[in-house]
């Protein structure tokens, strides 16, 4: 069975958006018009982070936002509710993003089922070792019909790429620099030669580039070597501007795309 993710790549290969945001930011009852209004912009997958209080792989504004969503009450529990009706205005692929100790604390099977009850397409759990997933947890997922998406990094051997590849269903998320998340710098030939690599491998799955992606030109950039790109930190940055979230999501969206602002 094809979840939403497998759908969107069979269908369109570049230039994907991926969009992540902190479920529970700026306030703890955004995250519905979020991604209602995100979709609307028209971006092609959206991340939804569940707040955690030790985020090793966020950068600075992602764990900013993470510790306010939790001071706003924000729960996995709640998220869950929140998301209840999701699709009944949108088929946008979703994914969940968390680490393994507010899963584990759920209880990792209810996660899974309640994660597809509510339409989620697949989970980011970069604290889930490969072959911890292989060994326990890939029948639960694919029982769910869950992606399971892996991160690779500059330091990964092309060895383990290679695993990761037959170990997943969605796609591989290509982390741009070995540091967190929120770095945005010009690539560097290092990365260049990297993200070149991976091209040149012809794995089974394509892959979206994330960390450092914040504005049209770094969107464009990346998307010369990958399927896509995953922005956060500067997403954020956005959502913690004043205004309405509506057009503040439009216009994010419309600068990364590099689409002249509609005039009146």
């Amino acid at each position: 069975m094809q979840n939403r993710i497998t759908q969107l790549f069979s269908h369109k290969s570049k230039d994907i958006l991926n969009i992540y945001f902190t479920a529970g930011y700026p306030n703890k009852d955004d995250t519905e018009t979020i991604i209602r209004e995100l979709a609307d912009a028209g971006v092609d997958m959206i991340e939804i982070g569940i707040p955690f209080s030790d985020p090793v792989a966020d950068g600075p504004t992602i764990q900013h936002s993470s510790q306010l969503a939790l001071n706003n009450g924000m729960t996995l529990a709640l998220l869950f509710e929140q998301l209840a009706h999701i699709r009944s205005y949108t088929d946008i692929p979703l994914l969940l993003m968390s680490y393994l100790n507010p899963v584990m604390q759920y209880g990792i099977e209810a996660f899974c089922k309640k994660a597809a009850e509510v339409g989620i397409d697949g989970l980011i759990l970069p604290d889930l070792p490969m072959f911890e997933f292989e060994q326990n947890y890939r029948k639960l997922f694919d029982r769910n019909h869950l992606s399971h998406i892996f991160l690779i990094s500059p330091q990964t051997s092309e060895d383990r790429i290679q695993k990761i590849d037959q170990a997943s269903t969605g796609f591989i998320y290509a982390v741009s620099t070995d540091s967190t998340t929120g770095r945005s710098e010009d690539l560097t030939k290092t990365q260049e030669e990297y993200f070149n690599r991976i091209k040149g491998m012809n794995l089974q799955n394509p892959f979206l580039i994330g960390f450092g992606i914040s504005d049209a030109k770094s969107f464009q950039k990346a998307t010369t070597y990958a399927h896509g790109a995953i922005i956060g930190s500067a997403f954020i940055k956005s959502l913690g501007k004043t205004g309405s979230l509506k057009a503040i999501i439009h216009q994010f969206v419309r600068n990364i795309r590099g689409e002249q602002p509609v005039s009146n």
